[in-house]
C-alpha cells in the first residue's frame, strides 16, 4: 500500500509578542482518503484582533481542492484551528468529546460561532481512534484538556501532526506536560506543529 504523505499548508500569520507566527494546517494523502488536520481561519473577528491575523484562507488558495477533502480532524477547537470548519459542512469532523464539550461550555475558550458554524458535523471521539489504516487519533492533554494528535504510520517511525501540543521546539526537546511526554515516548521520526515552518525532529 502506498505510504501516506503529509503536506503543510500555510493559512495565516499571527503576531505574538511582536513576532510573526505562522499558522499551518496539514493534509494527509492516504490511499483511502484525504484528511485535513485543522482548518485555520477564514475571517477576522474581534476576539482575535490582538493577534493581528494576516489570513490566507483555504477557500482563497487556488491550488487547494476543498471538495477533495474526505475527513477533517480538529486537534483542538481554539479559533485559529477551527475557523475554516464551515468550509467542510457535511464532512465528518473528528474531535475529542472533552474538547467539544469544553468549547461549547467554557467562556473565553474559543469563538463559539465558528465551532457551531452551520452544517458542521462533529464526530466526538473518546480516547484513541483509528481514522484510516495507519492513521490514529491519540489524546494528548496539555495545551487543552481535550487536545489530540494524529499519528501517521509511514513505514518506519511514525510521523505526528501535533497541533499546539507544542508551540515551539523547546517544548518537545524538554517535554513538560502529558501530551508532550506521550508524543516523545512514541519516538516519532518527526512532529509537525501548527506554528512552526519546519517539523521538529528528535535530537541525533
Amino acid at each position: 500500500m502506498p505510504t501516506p504523505t503529509i503536506t503543510p499548508v500555510l493559512v495565516a500569520h499571527l503576531v505574538a509578542e511582536g513576532e510573526l507566527m505562522p499558522v499551518y494546517v496539514h493534509v494527509i494523502d492516504h490511499p483511502d482518503g484525504r484528511v485535513l488536520v485543522d482548518t485555520g481561519m477564514t475571517e477576522l473577528h474581534p476576539a482575535g484582533a490582538d493577534l493581528d491575523p494576516r489570513l490566507v484562507p483555504l477557500s482563497e488558495q487556488a491550488d487547494f481542492d476543498l471538495a477533495g477533502i474526505d475527513l477533517v480532524v480538529n486537534t483542538h477547537l481554539h479559533f485559529d484551528h477551527c475557523g475554516g470548519n464551515h468550509l467542510f459542512a457535511g464532512k465528518p469532523v473528528y474531535v475529542q468529546r472533552r474538547e467539544l464539550d469544553d468549547a461549547r461550555s467554557l467562556e473565553d475558550y474559543t469563538i463559539r460561532a465558528w465551532v457551531e458554524a452551520p452544517g458542521v458535523q462533529y464526530v466526538p471521539v473518546d480516547g484513541e481512534h483509528e481514522l484510516l489504516p495507519g492513521v490514529r487519533l491519540v489524546p494528548a492533554p496539555g495545551h487543552t484538556a481535550g487536545s489530540q494528535v494524529v499519528v501517521v504510520e509511514t513505514g518506519g517511525r511514525p510521523a505526528v501532526i501535533g497541533g499546539d501540543m507544542a508551540v515551539w521546539f523547546g517544548e518537545l526537546d524538554e517535554p513538560r506536560d502529558e501530551g508532550q511526554r506521550l508524543v516523545r515516548a512514541m519516538e516519532p521520526e518527526l512532529v509537525w506543529l501548527s506554528h512552526t515552518d519546519e517539523p521538529w525532529r528528535p535530537p541525533a
